[in-house]
């Protein structure tokens, strides 16, 4: 008879895990012995990173690391306290500022990370007598603050406005917030913003983007989706996050004053959490001033994500919807994407995995994404191990 050891039984025997390390094919948790610049050292070896989200290359530029250094020697480490009590500086009131002006809103608040805005700002906002619609794609962290708000939540395909528009209609007569990303973080396509606008208008939805991939990505100068699109001011609220072009940790919801005012009082997750450090903040200031003055490297990003897209259209991999410097490859089966990236890392090439439930049952994909300083030797080394890859698991042809 099996010994049930109470609520920890599920950790005993969960063993899939386990089962992927013992064999070499688990690829996560993988240490890094370098800074996520284009190339980086695990385990003593260079490997060229496509993996990062560090699309312009700043979480190691001079500047970004010298304002953090230097805030940390008048700060210190931390603030020892929330940013509703002792823990509110001169610098994050000033990064506050800073982002609003950044994004064309009134006002910002920022929260100690990412994954904290949606939960604090979804649960603040969505009472019980309102609903929050949902791309079904959207980041995990969306799908939390859902959890923590009182609110209905509905649900439509992806980036399918005719089905948008059916659940708007069904939640008509309450308040609803619409909540989408602004690039989805694994299949990388964009979210069909126009037509959302024009629908949410017709039904009184509020909008609100999660723009964690957009920000210093897109828009003619990085300011997002809602730029990329011209419709800055038909969108209501933007998150974005820091751990991306942002070059730190932490994130930010930016809008009108009276609706951040009210976020500011209400959201849990900012009340109650330690405030940013020091050194996060001035990083994020300074990675500001880079995208502004260095329009170059935003242009630099998309060249060589063009070139990856061709080169791997060119090839014949499946790269699906993508308009961004995310490329997935799209394969299906998980055993095969864990096996093609430690392949790939044995080869040299650093890729990420995403399977279920961070992709569809049977849709896994190895994630590939691009920085503006990756070179053109780092590209065509990744291309060249792709496409032995592709053809020795018959990916390709």
């Amino acid at each position: 008879m099996a010994v049930n050891k109470g609520i920890f039984d599920k950790c005993y025997r969960f063993d899939l895990a386990k089962g992927y390390i013992s064999s070499g094919l688990y690829p996560y948790f993988r240490p890094i012995e370098s800074a996520q610049d284009p190339v980086v050292v695990m385990y003593g070896r260079r490997v060229i990173m496509v993996g990062s989200n560090n699309y312009l290359g700043l979480a190691n530029h001079p500047k970004v690391k010298e304002a953090a250094i230097a805030a940390t020697m008048k700060y210190g480490t931390g603030c020892a306290g929330s940013r509703f009590l002792n823990g509110t500086l001169d610098i994050h009131v000033q990064l506050e500022e800073k982002l609003a002006r950044f994004i064309g809103k009134e006002a910002a608040l920022i929260f100690t990370t990412g994954f904290q805005v949606n939960l604090g700002v979804i649960s603040a906002l969505v009472g019980k007598d309102d609903v929050v619609v949902l791309d079904k794609l959207d980041h995990a962290s969306i799908i939390d603050g859902c959890r923590l708000s009182y609110g209905g939540v509905r649900k439509f395909r992806h980036n399918d406005m005719e089905d948008y528009e059916r659940v708007l209609a069904d939640s008509q007569g309450k308040g609803t917030l619409t909540v989408v990303d602004g690039v989805f973080s694994m299949e990388g396509d964009i979210v069909n913003l126009p037509d959302l606008v024009k629908i949410a208008k017709k039904y009184g939805s509020k909008i609100m983007i999660d723009d964690a991939h957009g920000i210093g990505v897109l828009g003619k100068t990085g300011r997002g989706t809602a730029e990329h699109f011209g419709l800055e001011k038909e969108v209501d609220l933007i998150m974005g996050t820091y751990s991306k072009s942002l070059a730190s940790i932490g994130g930010f919801i930016a809008g009108d004053k009276d609706i951040i005012h009210y976020i500011k009082h209400f959201a849990r997750p900012l009340i109650f959490s330690a405030s940013p450090t020091p050194a996060s903040v001035a990083s994020v200031s300074a990675a500001i001033d880079i995208i502004e003055s260095e329009p170059e490297r935003i242009a630099a990003l998309w060249r060589n994500t063009y070139k990856m897209l061709a080169g791997f259209k060119g090839m014949g991999f499946e790269v699906g919807l993508t308009e961004s410097p995310i490329i997935p490859i799209l394969v299906g089966d998980d055993i095969l994407a864990f096996k093609m990236a430690m392949k790939l890392q044995e080869m040299g090439v650093f890729v990420n995995v995403a399977v279920s439930p961070a992709v569809a049952p049977g849709k896994a994909l190895v994630r590939t994404s691009y920085m503006a300083t990756h070179t053109d030797e780092h590209l065509d080394i990744v291309l060249d191990a792709f496409q032995k890859i592709g053809k020795e698991f018959e990916v390709i042809q």
